[in-house]
């Protein structure tokens, strides 16, 4: 059987439904192998790849509450040499259905570009997601995302090195996120992910219950914010096909983010309370319950 609607051509590739495992949540697919079928989700949008490896953030990274949770695990990764080497050729090797797409993160406008001309040759890519929300460090720490200039200046410097599906990753606390998804679009993106984790903070008295300090919310406190994001974005930029992010936890929810006019949506913290949540919810959607 197959979800409704699906199979559908997005990006320039048929997705055989639309269940994705959100970016950070799933690693680079290894991890998951043998608890779940990735070959049963529509794809998988892979941990962050960033141009050198980076250690993350000081723990303790995670911290649940009763909205779900807050994390900073600092975009830790191998860095672009490892992934290109040994993470994508399994990852593509393993996969026959779903659907790959590369989370690229930069801390200059230029390496977003140059992670992506780093990959760009290796087989079985649908699609680079571009996380806008990284910080600007010669900026101040302002994140990308928040400068429509710099947003379109970094995706029209990833287009020139791909002819692949560019996808914008944006944050929920922008004030004007489908003005800020119209840059990434007029720059050449073919897409628009929302939303991404919003800032919070959690202590035990003075304590911070993270070693970072603050980090970044996710969970089913995301889900009414995701649902807004998508219908803002679909409403002003209705051609473009848009990846629902946030609060996820049932069939019930990605019904009501297509219905909100995304195209794919993608789980993240339920599927790592529940690594054969995403796989359940497939089998709903075909069955037409859930």
């Amino acid at each position: 059987m197959t979800s409704p609607g699906f199979p559908r051509d997005l990006f320039g590739h048929s997705f055989q439904n639309p269940i994705l495992l959100a970016a950070g949540t799933a690693g680079y697919g290894r991890e998951l192998d043998g608890v779940m079928d990735l070959d049963r989700l529509g794809g998988i949008i892979t941990k962050a790849v960033s141009l050198a490896p980076r250690h993350g953030n000081p723990p303790p990274r995670v911290a649940e509450f009763p909205g779900g949770m807050l994390n900073s695990v600092g975009l830790a990764n191998p860095g672009l040499a490892d992934v290109r080497t040994k993470d994508l050729p399994w990852l593509a090797a393993r996969l026959r259905r779903a659907r790959i797409l590369v989370n690229v993160v930069g801390f200059t406008e230029t390496e977003y570009s140059e992670v992506i001309a780093g990959l760009d040759d290796l087989a079985g890519v649908a699609a680079w997601e571009i996380n806008l929300s990284c910080p600007n460090t010669s900026a101040g720490g302002i994140e990308f995302g928040a400068d429509p200039a710099a947003v379109e200046r970094i995706i029209a410097a990833c287009r020139a090195v791909t002819r692949r599906a560019l996808v914008a990753k944006l944050s929920p606390v922008l004030p004007d996120i489908p003005a800020i998804a119209a840059a990434a679009i007029a720059a050449g993106a073919d897409g628009i992910s929302v939303v991404n984790t919003i800032p919070g903070y959690l202590a035990d008295g003075s304590t911070p219950r993270l070693g970072n300090g603050s980090g970044g919310v996710s969970g089913p406190a995301l889900l009414p914010i995701g649902l807004l994001a998508v219908l803002r974005v679909k409403q002003r930029h209705p051609e473009t096909p848009v990846i629902g992010t946030g609060g996820i936890r049932t069939a019930d929810h990605v019904r009501q983010y297509l219905a909100a006019g995304a195209s794919l949506v993608a789980i993240g913290t339920a599927q790592l309370a529940d690594p054969r949540l995403p796989e359940r919810i497939v089998r709903e959607l075909e069955a037409g319950n859930g």
